[in-house]
């Protein structure tokens, strides 16, 4: 009897022969290759930017780099990174520059301006502050997502972020006090949450079929290009030379794991998972960067209270992610 598409295998034991046949499962092995590249993309990106919040603390500190100009600068070593790996792909994305390769440059430039926004924003709202608005970015992704018909939204997944919106602000409960003059800086904060959001639906919407590398590198190139444009509007701040050791080597750091590693993951977790799925990194951040905060600066102390809120933040990650829309097949 014969197989169709199967493999022979001999088995040699002794003087006797086994002869078994067994149907290959290629698409199986796909998925599961699949599936795990998608598991370690999300995990990486997730571990780095939980310790870039800490990096960019250290790049900026006193004696270090002016604010806006170690953003941009932190670009501009990412795009010297990445340049002659994405320059392979570049004549292919050049046959679709009407349309995935400027939708790339737009979002960059719409990182740019998240990046300008929560950095002037942080200069008077505290950083705890910060997380936990973006922290609604998940609901944010969800109204946008919906809006655009972009893809179809569970209530489980709503219910989830909101679950994990919760456990963020009880984390950071003791310190999420504002003043009247900081309103301002909470818009500002949030307009980046909503930027955030929106280069997202973009990747999801225009770009999803670039060459990762080279998709990479034109989103880091317009978002570096963006940023020395803001910095240059609010008056150049010059670099401190030599170069401080400490926040250099964070700037390194930011740029080549922080954007380059990160942002080449990220889109390609664009490409296999849905806009939700992919918003809930915001999540799993502030955690992580609790815990490199606690392990790095002494002044750091967990409470009942942050427990409770890492386990609440936690759980609503599952049901986010567990919680998907069923698909309706005609």
């Amino acid at each position: 009897m014969r197989v169709a598409d199967s493999r022979r295998i001999t088995l040699t034991r002794g003087t006797g022969v086994l002869e078994g046949i067994i149907p290959p499962v290629p698409e199986l092995s796909v998925n599961i290759r699949v599936r795990a590249k998608v598991v370690g993309a999300y995990l990486l990106c997730a571990i780095v930017w939980g310790t870039t919040w800490f990096a960019i603390r250290v790049s900026i500190a006193p004696g270090g780099f002016p604010t806006y100009e170690a953003a941009a600068l932190r670009f501009s070593v990412a795009v010297a990174i990445i340049a002659p790996l994405g320059l392979a792909g570049l004549p292919r994305l050049k046959q679709q520059l009407g349309t995935q390769l400027w939708w790339l440059c737009a979002a960059g430039l719409i990182n740019a301006a998240g990046y300008g926004l929560v950095y002037k924003g942080e200069e008077s709202v505290p950083g705890s502050v910060a997380a936990v608005l973006f922290g609604s970015l998940p609901l944010v992704t969800a109204i946008c997502a919906a809006a655009t018909r972009t893809e179809p939204v569970s209530p489980g997944q709503v219910g989830g972020a909101l679950i994990a919106l919760g456990g963020i602000t009880t984390i950071f409960w003791d310190r999420l006090g504002i003043s009247v003059h900081q309103a301002v800086g909470v818009v500002l904060v949030f307009g980046a949450v909503v930027a955030n959001a929106a280069y997202l639906l973009v990747f999801k919407r225009k770009a999803r079929d670039a060459h990762s590398i080279t998709a990479t590198g034109v989103f880091l190139a317009a978002t570096c290009a963006g940023l020395w444009l803001f910095s240059l509007t609010r008056g150049w701040q010059p670099l401190p030379w030599p170069l401080p050791v400490r926040p250099a080597l964070a700037i390194l750091y930011l740029s080549a794991v922080g954007s380059v590693v990160a942002f080449v993951c990220y889109l390609y977790l664009v490409k296999h998972v849905s806009v939700m799925t992919v918003s809930t990194l915001v999540i799993v951040e502030p955690v992580i960067a609790l815990v490199v905060d606690r392990i790095w600066e002494h002044g750091v102390r967990f409470t009942r209270l942050t427990y409770a809120g890492a386990a609440i933040t936690l759980a609503g990650l599952l049901i986010s992610l567990l919680l998907k829309p069923t698909h309706v097949q005609s």
